[in-house]
C-alpha cells in the first residue's frame, strides 16, 4: 500500500523509489504483486508517464486512510517511552530560526543527548510530511486544517527608524506623510509596492517607492539602524535594536493586528515523545510575545 500511494503522490516509479530508499525494480515489483493479488490494475503505465486507473484512485483513497491509522497506532505504542530520542527535525523562519529556535534546540540537545537535532531554515513554506519534518515552527494565519497547531506567541508588523535618521525630518504622523521618507522593503514581507495599514476598522493600502528593497530582514534592519531610512519589518527581526533604541517605532496607531507564532506538526501523526518534550521547553522557558504597543508616535 506504502509504495502505491508514494508512487501516485510522486508520478512515477522512480521519484517514488528515492523517497521510499528502494530501488525502482523493487518498487515495479511490489506494485505489479498487488496488482497480481487483487486480480486488478492499478495504474496506467507509459514511457512518458504513470496514472492511476479507475479502481486504482479508489484503492489509493482507502490505503491513505489505513496507512494514516497504522502511522497514528505505531506512534502510540513508541510514545509511551519516556525519555525523547532519535532524529527529531524542525523547520524554521530564517531570522527567527537563527536567533530563537537554534538557541532553543541547543538546549533540547543538551537535556536529550539521545536525540540528533535537524534544523532547517527557510522563510518558504515547506511540506513537513514531504520533506520528512516533525515540527515547524510558522508566523501569521494558516490555510491548512490538517494540522495539529500549538500558538506559542505573537508578533507584528512594524516600521522602524533610527532616531538619528528621524531627527529634523518631517514627523510621521500618518501614512500618507511616508512619500517624504525614504524607505525600506523586504520582499518576504511586503512582496507589493504597497504597505497595509489599519486604524480601527479602517484599513488601507499605500502605495510606496522604496530606496531599498532585499530579501533580507537583517539587511533591512541593518540598514535602518545605519539611517538609511524607514523599514517595514517583522517585529521579532528588530527586536534587539528596539529594546537598545537604535530603532523606534513609528506610526505605532495604524499597525495590523499581531500575528500568531505557532508550533504545528502534521494531523496524521500522534505527538512523539520528541515533539512533546520540545514543545514543553518552548512552553517553560520562552515568552515569544513580541507584538507589544509602545505608546504611539
Amino acid at each position: 500500500m506504502s509504495v502505491l500511494v508514494a508512487v501516485a503522490d510522486h508520478r512515477g516509479f522512480a521519484p517514488a523509489a528515492r523517497k521510499l530508499g528502494l530501488s525502482p525494480s523493487a518498487v515495479t515489483r511490489s506494485v505489479a504483486a498487488l496488482e497480481r493479488h487483487l486480480s486488478t490494475r492499478l495504474l496506467h503505465r507509459t514511457t512518458r508517464r504513470v496514472a492511476l486507473t479507475d479502481a486504482g484512485a479508489r484503492y489509493v483513497e482507502q490505503a491513505r486512510r489505513i496507512l494514516s491509522e497504522l502511522g497514528e497506532a505505531e506512534a502510540a505504542a513508541r510514545a509511551t517511552r519516556q525519555d525523547p530520542s532519535g532524529r527529531f527535525a524542525v523547520a524554521a523562519p530564517l531570522v527567527f530560526g537563527r536567533r530563537e529556535v537554534a538557541p532553543l534546540l541547543s538546549e533540547f540537545l543538551a537535556r536529550f543527548p539521545a536525540v540528533i537535532g535537524v534544523l532547517s531554515l527557510s522563510d518558504r513554506i515547506v511540506d513537513l510530511v514531504e520533506e520528512g519534518l516533525d515540527l515547524a515552527v510558522r508566523i501569521g494565519h494558516l490555510k491548512d486544517s490538517s494540522l495539529v497547531v500549538r500558538t506559542v506567541g505573537a508578533t507584528r508588523r512594524v516600521l522602524v527608524a533610527s532616531p538619528s535618521y528621524l531627527a529634523g525630518r518631517r514627523r510621521l504622523r500618518t501614512p500618507a506623510d511616508l512619500d517624504a521618507h525614504a524607505l525600506i522593503q523586504v520582499s518576504g514581507i511586503s512582496p507589493l509596492p504597497e504597505w497595509r495599514f489599519v486604524r480601527g476598522r479602517r484599513e488601507a493600502r499605500i502605495p510606496v517607492r522604496p530606496a531599498f528593497v532585499t530579501n533580507s530582514a537583517d539587511a533591512a534592519v541593518t540598514h535602518a539602524e545605519r539611517g538609511g531610512g524607514v523599514a517595514l519589518v517583522l517585529s521579532y527581526q528588530a527586536d534587539e535594536q528596539l529594546r537598545t533604541g537604535t530603532l523606534v517605532r513609528v506610526l505605532t496607531a495604524y499597525e495590523a493586528p499581531p500575528m500568531p507564532i505557532q508550533l504545528v506538526q502534521p494531523g496524521t501523526r500522534l505527538a512523539s515523545a520528541n515533539v512533546r518534550a520540545f514543545t514543553e521547553l518552548v512552553l517553560s522557558t520562552r515568552r515569544w510575545n513580541f507584538a507589544g504597543t509602545p505608546p504611539v508616535t
